[in-house]
Order: structure tokens, then sequence, then C-alpha cells
């Protein structure tokens, strides 16, 4: 029985409350008193926990252990390493006590555990363990999707999303990774079925729901109606590789209305403009200007709509279905391409909000550098760009990149490269787009638009896929890389 047991209840609600600082307070208070309380010194712990202080969190249930070793203080310590990335630690704790309390949320973290350090087949027989006390363990069978993944198998990854939503049917989150699932192995029915419920989507919506409140509400979304004498408008979401790859639906789109509206972001636009079908491209900030529609529709829909099936997904544009500006490319060639050499323009980082894997180091180009009679350009932009200067440092490459004011721009240096070599990113869909040879280098989980078949790219001819062939091995491809540089330039 504590002494200060009234002070106790009051900290434990203020905890339950929420009011985490006033707990904090009168849990220190009783520590004063008391200083061998291990559950205080445990909930302490918790506390900071709460607030993201990990070592003091990690200070505070240490001591609660070292008071009284019970296995909920261990729980909460092995529960702290696996949050703040510890996940060594966490794996050690983890198998010490489901010796002693065998749950199915000691199980389900120690195969996190395992999952974020890579250990992925202890990881996947952790999960199994875990629904077996406990089938309706949605949150096993999703991290198993994941796993299959890893295993190349999206197959086995549709069968564990099924499993989530016969619990969770209404679950957004695993609808769009199960369409993704369902997209690399090239079931686009049920495929963009489900990618429409992405959240890119609903935010696009909503961000032109405040620019057009009366036409949005009042024009309903297109769901493939005749548009021989209408009006659509369709409007930008996600990534610009996304805009890329998906433009290719805009000549048909073109030929199908009486006037096609499309608004792109702000770097595509004048690209855009210089390939617009016949459409009408519209910047960000037209809204000011007297605008009409009688239908609507997210840019990643399109394909949904038009309800394409098999190859008819692809749409493959025998020339490209990307110009580039003439002006543009003379302006490149005259200044910066007067060379006999073979050019090669490069790229390592994308948008690092997503997929940091697909992210590369300029040294793993290094080797690709030391090909006789090449010239190399970078296509880098933004982050990464800084990366040049540890570059120039060792080899003579030209910096486009820092001449890119939008993509109409990369267009017209692009068109005069010889190769393209480029992580996953807009850069490789930009080149294909305009049916420019180019290499997309892909680490071991790759994304669902490469599809299982590696050995030909489905959405543009003129790009060849390279893939890790063991998680984080960069090494591996760039050697693959730069023999196939070799052949392409003996054969030329």
């Amino acid at each position: 029985m504590h002494r200060h047991l009234e002070n106790f209840k009051k900290a434990f609600e203020e905890h339950k409350s929420g009011n985490l600082d006033k707990a904090c307070d009168l849990y220190m208070d009783i520590l004063k008193s008391e200083p061998e309380n291990d559950e205080v010194w445990d909930l302490l712990g918790i506390i900071h926990f709460q607030k993201n202080n990990f070592l003091e969190a990690e200070i505070c249930i240490k001591k609660a252990i070292e008071i009284q070793p019970r296995v909920y203080y261990l729980e909460n310590l092995a529960k702290l390493y696996l949050e703040k990335g510890n996940f060594l630690k966490s794996i050690t704790l983890y198998e010490d006590i489901i010796k002693i309390n065998y749950s199915y949320e000691n199980l389900f973290n120690l195969a996190m555990a395992y999952k974020n350090a890579h250990r992925w087949e202890d990881a996947k027989k952790t999960y199994l363990k875990s629904i077996e006390i406990n089938p309706q363990g949605y949150e096993s069978y999703y991290n198993l999707a994941y796993l299959a993944f890893y295993d190349n198998d999206p197959y086995r990854a549709i069968e564990c999303y099924k499993k989530v939503l016969e619990m969770k049917p209404d679950d957004w989150e695993t609808k769009y990774f199960l369409g993704l699932a369902y997209m690399q192995v090239k079931d686009y029915p049920n495929g963009l079925d489900a990618f429409e419920s992405r959240l890119c989507k609903k935010s696009a919506i909503l961000s032109q729901e405040k620019l057009y409140p009366e036409l949005m509400h009042n024009k309903p979304e297109w769901k493939g109606e005749n548009l021989k004498d209408k009006t659509l408008f369709t409007y930008y979401e996600a990534g610009f590789g996304d805009l890329l790859m998906f433009y290719r639906y805009v000549p048909q789109l073109a030929s199908m209305c009486k006037k096609l509206i499309i608004k792109p972001q702000k770097e595509l636009l004048p690209l855009f403009r210089e390939n617009s079908y016949g459409a009408e491209i519209i910047e960000n900030y037209d809204y000011k200007k007297q605008m009409d529609f009688d239908y609507h529709l997210p840019f990643l829909s399109i394909a949904h709509v038009l309800k394409l099936r098999g190859d008819d997904v692809f749409i493959h544009h025998d020339d490209g279905y990307i110009k580039p500006n003439p002006d543009k490319v003379k302006l490149y060639k005259d200044k910066y391409c007067q060379n006999n050499k073979f050019k090669i323009g490069i790229k390592w980082q994308g948008n690092t909000h997503y997929d940091i894997e697909r992210v590369l180091k300029v040294e793993d180009f290094y080797p690709l550098f030391e090909i006789p009679n090449t010239q190399f350009y970078s296509f880098q932009t933004f982050d990464g760009s800084e990366e040049i200067a540890r570059i120039k440092e060792k080899y003579d490459i030209t910096d486009l990149g820092e001449t890119f004011s939008d993509f109409s721009d990369t267009a017209g240096a692009m068109e005069n490269m010889d190769l393209i070599i480029s992580n996953d990113s807009s850069l490789i869909h930009l080149a294909g787009a305009m049916m420019k040879k180019s290499f997309v280098l892909l680490p071991y989980i790759y994304n669902w638009r490469w599809h299982t078949d590696l050995s030909k790219c489905d959405w543009y001819d003129s790009v060849t896929i390279f893939r890790q062939k063991e998680f984080g091995d960069w090494k591996q491809v760039f050697e693959q890389v730069k023999e196939k540089i070799i052949e392409i330039k003996e054969t030329n």
C-alpha cells in the first residue's frame, strides 16, 4: 500500500487524462519520499516515452526493473527500444520475454523488431506464430504482406491483404496496397479499382474543391459518361513521375471530349503545353479566371474510368508521346554537348518522402566515370544536387540540373543524351515518354509499376531495368550497368 495513496491516485488520473506534465510532477513528488517505488518509476518512464523523451524513459524504466524485474516493465523497455529504433536490444529483450509471457502483442512486437532489423525470415515466422495465438490479428497479416514483397511474391501479399479486409473491410490503406499488389502482377481491373481508395485522390479532390467550390460540388466526378459535347477537367495528384506515366492517355482522352482541361504541377506546365494534344493546360492559380466544366477527374483515375484491360493499359506510342522543345534542344546542344563523346545523363535521388531505399549515392556512379570516351551530365535537382561538388573533386561532370527551371528544360537537355541512368524517379518516366534509351536502377523491394518480369519494361519500350539482387547492394547493379554501357558503345 502506498504511503501517498491519494497522491498516486491523483497522479494516475492526471496521467490517464493526458495531463502528462501534471502527472510527471506528482510522480516525482512521490519518489522524493518513496525512492524505491518501482511502479511509480515505471509510470514516470511511460510518461517520458509518451513525450518522446527516450533517454529519460529508458533511465526510469530501468530503475523500475532494478528494483523489481517485473515482466510488464521489461515489456515497456522492449517497446521503448523498438520505438526508438534500437532493434537489436528490442529483439534480445522480446526473445526473453516471450519465454515468460507468450502473448500476441509480444510476438507481434518481436516480429516488428525482426522486420526493422531486416531479419526477414525470423519476422515472417514470428508473425505466423502470433496469428496462431490470435487468428484475428490483422496487423500481422498486413506486415506479412510487406514481407511477401521482399520475397518478390505479390500473389502472397494479395492473399494477406484480403485477410486484413475480411476483418477490416473499410480499411482504405489496405485496399490501396492491395491495389498496388494487383497492379504489380498486371491484374489491372482489380488493381485500378482498389487504387481508387488512395489518399492522394481524396487530397486532390479536396484541394480543387477549395479553389472551385461551386463547380466541384455541383459537377460530378466522371464515371465514363459520353464526353462528345462535354468539357472534362482533370487535375494533378501524386508525383511528377505518376503524371508523366499517365499522360500517355491524354491523346485518347482529348479525342473523346469537346474540351479537355488539364491542371498539372507548375514544373510540368510548359512541357505539357508543348504536348497538349488540343487540351487546355492551366496553371494552379487560373481559378481566378472564368472556367467551366461538365465533369472532373483526378489524373490517376483516367485508366480506371477508361476501363483499360490487358496491354491496353500501357498504350504504347512508337515514337514517344512527349516531344522536346526544338529551341531548347538546340540551346543545350550548342552550349553543353559539342563533343563526340558518348553522353550519359544521370540522377541519383528523387522524392525522399517515399521509399528511401530508391536513393543512390553519387559514389555508386564512380566506376562508370572511368569508361573511356564518355561525358557525364548531372540531371539532379533540389535535394541531392549538393553531391555534385564531391564528384567534381575527382571527375569531369557537367551540371545541367542547375539550369533546369521546369521539365521542358529537362526534356530539351535529355534529347541530346545517348543514355539516361537514374534511380526510380520522374527522370525515367520523362525518358520513357520521350522514347529515350535509359536504365532504371531499382532497389531490392521495388515499386509496383515495374511488375514481376524485370526482363522488360511494360510501360516504356526504351527503358531497361536493373535491380538489386541483395538488399542494399548497389555495387553488383553498377557492375552490370558498366558492362551494358561498354557493350552499347562497342556496337554503335
